[in-house]
């Protein structure tokens, strides 16, 4: 048997057999069938969470979804960010004729027809997710969006680099690559959190026997945790909220009102041209943003008016009013659920899909605004000091 790709580890009378695979590769998934077969371990360990291994298995079941709770939970651009690692995955499985994870499943096949235990040994991706949100800050939060929506607009073909980063790495690590040479500090949560939490989930798995089943760029970070000890608690804990950002956004928006008051109060021409001006660009970037995800008319009309006040308010946004207007407009149907996970995999297909057209509104649209607020408010204090200073 080849064992270049197949780690041994003996730990407290526990024998570990650590298969390194590539998501991409059929030779990955005939080594993980031969392995498991070959070795009867009392338990199979893989390399997904409950909601990737429930996706896995049945599908992800769109039609459950409420776009509407959605918004309202402000969860369009986690759920915009799955979409897109799900595109990524399609344009791979139709070019090559892979499909990714199919090592995964073999390994679950495996444990089943064996009947050993399968234990599910990765962190729940939406506290991964979260911790990422946190790493990030704000610009890093708005140039991810921007990055998702660029994967979006990108070729229907995988480039040989994209392939070979795939075969190193495991889906989301490979999806957010250029993010984490971006922002460093994203190896944190993305991989090393996710090395010690995968080393736990393995050495606790019963029996005295374990296979795991794991993406080759996680293997020798494994190998070291899974001598050590590790905060379970601590790598599981969603991370609070920051009062920073709260405080910030709160603060702009009362700094941009009180010079307009003032200006107004002092010089009524200088505080009409701050207002006209703070509401042209943040109401233009907004609509602009709905525009190009192509909503229907009332919906940019939504985002033109209301960007200009919710800039204003950091409770709402213009995105989620106006994602609100398109779907009343243009409730998605059932036939919308059902195709989401085959028009995820062309730029037409998410634009077609009313879905995601929804949640393309709701993202550009405070991507607009934001931007809008940038300028409209570097504006409004170049008025003030033309004029007042």
């Amino acid at each position: 048997m080849e064992e270049e790709n197949i780690t041994r580890l003996t730990i407290d009378g526990k024998e570990f057999i650590l298969i390194g695979t590539a998501h991409v590769s059929r030779q990955s998934v005939d080594e993980v069938k031969q392995v498991i077969e070959s070795e009867q371990p009392d338990a199979v360990c893989i390399e997904l969470d409950e909601q990737r291994f429930q996706a896995m298995m049945e599908g992800n079941k769109w039609k459950d979804m409420n776009i509407f709770q959605v918004i309202k939970e402000r969860k369009s651009s986690l759920l915009l960010m799955n979409l897109a690692i799900s595109s990524f995955q399609k344009r791979m499985a139709k070019q090559f004729g892979i499909e990714a994870g199919q090592e995964m499943k073999q390994g679950i096949e495996s444990a089943e027809h064996i009947g050993a235990e399968l234990v599910l040994a990765d962190r729940n991706i939406q506290i991964t997710f979260a911790r990422i949100w946190r790493e990030v800050g704000f610009w890093g939060r708005a140039k991810l969006l921007m990055g998702i929506i660029l994967s979006i607009f990108s070729k229907d073909t995988i480039t040989e680099k994209e392939l070979e980063e795939m075969k190193s790495q495991d889906t989301l690590n490979a999806v957010l690559h250029e993010l984490t040479e971006t922002f460093p500090r994203l190896k944190k949560p993305l991989v090393d959190e996710r090395d010690q939490y995968l080393s736990h989930k393995i050495k606790e798995a019963p029996g005295e026997k374990i296979v795991a089943v794991l993406g080759a760029a996680h293997v020798p970070g494994i190998k070291k945790e899974i001598k050590r000890e590790q905060n379970i608690e601590e790598l599981t804990k969603v991370p609070p909220k920051s009062v920073l950002p709260k405080v910030i956004g709160w603060a702009i928006p009362v700094l941009i009102a009180s010079i307009i008051i003032y200006t107004f109060i002092a010089n009524p021409t200088a505080g009409i041209q701050q207002m006209i001006s703070w509401g042209l660009w943040n109401g233009s970037f907004s609509a602009l943003g709905t525009a190009i995800a192509m909503a229907h008319p009332l919906a940019i009309l939504t985002a033109f008016v209301a960007a200009p006040i919710t800039s204003l308010n950091p409770l709402i946004a213009a995105g989620w009013l106006a994602g609100a207007v398109q779907a009343l407009i243009r409730k998605p149907n059932v036939r919308d659920f059902e195709a989401l996970s085959d028009d995820v995999y062309s730029v037409k297909g998410f634009w077609r899909n009313r879905v995601t057209r929804i949640l393309l509104i709701v993202v550009l649209a405070n991507l607009g605004s934001t931007l809008g607020t940038v300028i409209g408010g570097a504006d409004v204090i170049r008025l003030f000091f033309e004029n007042i200073g």
